[in-house]
């Protein structure tokens, strides 16, 4: 995979670019998936931010059959804390790599940039977040789990060590397990990062309470 694969659907400032938002979808979605959210978010510093929704590359995908679907990294099986496909998460957090390096050079700041992900794009969020090398704004993890929390241990950034982190979950969902995102939150708190942990009683979803609170955080860091 490489860096020109990733196509994106971009909503530009009206006003001056001061920050960016890098908002990555989930299994079989595309770059749309997020872009209607947008206005939802009632962000005071709407104008001024440019999004940028990244499509996965497209890749067979193991418990669709083989079938091929966008998606960040192989789903091996459902029990998703067994057996990962960890090659697939490094190479398409180094697909974000570019993205950032492309706001930077536009004269974003690193720390006015944040990195929001839902499920898998949660993951990658989280993964490539916590070691880029320089401060992030925030990271935005939803319904999701962060399988090489382990490799972690080794490879964080001192830069980001105290990046806020939303991480959100659906107490009912099916898809993604709460105990697995909690257990990744818990392990996260243990290393002493900067995160807040909320859950719903939804499914793999968003909701409107869970709307408000990510609308809180990101107003919160873009003022």
């Amino acid at each position: 995979m490489n860096s020109e694969q990733l196509s994106t659907i971009e909503i530009q400032p009206e006003a001056a670019h001061k920050y960016s938002v890098i908002w990555l979808h989930g299994l079989g979605a595309n770059g749309h998936d997020f872009e209607g959210l947008v206005p939802e978010l009632q962000l005071t510093a709407e104008a001024n931010i440019h999004f940028i929704f990244p499509n996965a590359p497209v890749q067979p995908v193991t418990v669709n059959g083989g079938m091929s679907m966008r998606s960040w990294y192989d789903i091996l099986e459902m029990s998703l804390e067994r057996k990962v496909d960890v090659d697939g998460i490094y190479q398409s957090a180094g697909l974000i790599e570019p993205l950032i390096q492309l706001e930077i050079d536009k004269g974003i700041p690193s720390e006015n940039i944040l990195l929001a992900g839902f499920s898998q794009g949660g993951v990658i969020a989280l993964h490539a977040g916590l070691r880029h090398p320089h401060k992030l704004a925030g990271i935005v993890a939803l319904s999701t789990y962060l399988p090489t929390i382990d490799q972690l241990k080794s490879e964080r950034s001192a830069a980001n060590n105290g990046t806020p982190i939303f991480m959100a979950h659906g107490i009912i969902d099916p898809v993604v397990a709460v105990e697995s995102g909690k257990a990744a939150f818990d392990k996260l708190k243990a290393m002493d990062y900067n995160v807040e942990w909320h859950d719903y009683l939804m499914e793999h979803r968003l909701c409107v309470e869970e709307i408000e609170h990510i609308s809180a955080f990101m107003n919160a860091i873009f003022i």
